[in-house]
């Protein structure tokens, strides 16, 4: 299944994506999707509908981020190979973990905007988790079970804010607008191998990253179960599971966003992002 969230910022209603690529109003079974929505009992509800039968949402309407209500947003620094490599950074021996603040979540096609004085404001492409039940200390073979699906996520960055001065990598991942999640919530069915997806990031029509999941350090399912070592994961959490190659910041010289730009990214099965670049503005 792929399931959507459509409308204005702040009341988007809940849907699925049916055959065709149209969106089919789920507000009449379920009030949004997140939380104990996300949950196994709940998506096997959901999977015995017939979304031909649903009512059609007609026109295009502004597409949310695919999951609502995110208690903790949950990053990965340094988990691709050829990433790494890039930075001149060492392959982390444990996955490196931050936090991006909820606030930032917006849709897939929404703005993004530079904080006020950046001059390093950053892309990322990466395949995001969300988690659908309540748990701790899962095992790598069950972290599936835990999943209630992937999307896409622009993990969008403040290289300054991140690295220089004191640094911290949440200061330069958490500003507004830092979170474009979606467009859609993938069930893990409908995805083969979540390890082997390519990836790709074009900022104004040039190609700046191309890469695959088979490349991440630390895959989708070590992931769940590591954090869940040191936290307890609700339903609605996401997971952001690191960038491949081609970031501004790895190139020579760097290239940072402007206002203006363009970004366009997308990750096989999971469905592309839009995003305009806005100078800040409060």
């Amino acid at each position: 299944m792929k399931f959507v969230r459509f409308g204005h910022a702040g009341k988007e209603k809940p849907g699925i994506v049916d055959a065709q690529g149209k969106i089919r109003d789920l507000s009449e079974h379920v009030p949004d999707l997140s939380g104990k929505v996300l949950n196994r009992k709940s998506l096997a509800r959901l999977a015995k509908l017939k979304p031909e039968r649903l009512p059609l949402v007609r026109g295009r309407p502004r597409i949310g981020p695919c999951v609502g209500q995110v208690g903790n947003f949950i990053a990965v620094g340094l988990n691709y190979a050829d990433h790494a490599a890039e930075t001149g950074a060492t392959p982390p021996v444990e996955p490196i973990l931050f936090n991006k603040a909820p606030s930032c979540i917006v849709g897939p096609n929404d703005d993004v905007m530079i904080p006020k004085d950046s001059v390093k404001t950053d892309w990322e492409v990466e395949l995001a988790i969300v988690i659908g039940e309540r748990c701790s200390h899962v095992p790598e073979k069950e972290a599936f079970d835990v999943v209630a699906g992937f999307c896409v996520c622009n993990d969008v960055s403040e290289r300054a804010y991140q690295t220089e001065g004191t640094g911290q990598w949440m200061k330069g991942k958490g500003c507004p607008t830092f979170g474009p999640l979606g467009p859609w919530l993938v069930t893990p069915d409908e995805i083969p191998d979540v390890q082997k997806l390519g990836m790709w990031l074009d900022v104004n029509g040039k190609r700046m990253q191309t890469g695959s999941t088979a490349t991440m350090i630390f895959g989708a399912a070590f992931l769940v179960s590591y954090i869940s070592r040191f936290m307890m994961l609700e339903p609605g959490d996401v997971i952001t599971t690191g960038t491949p190659p081609g970031v501004g910041m790895g190139m020579k010289p760097p290239v940072y966003l402007k206002p203006g730009d363009i970004i366009r990214l997308g990750i096989e099965g999971l469905g592309e992002q839009k995003q305009l670049v806005t100078a800040w503005h409060a």
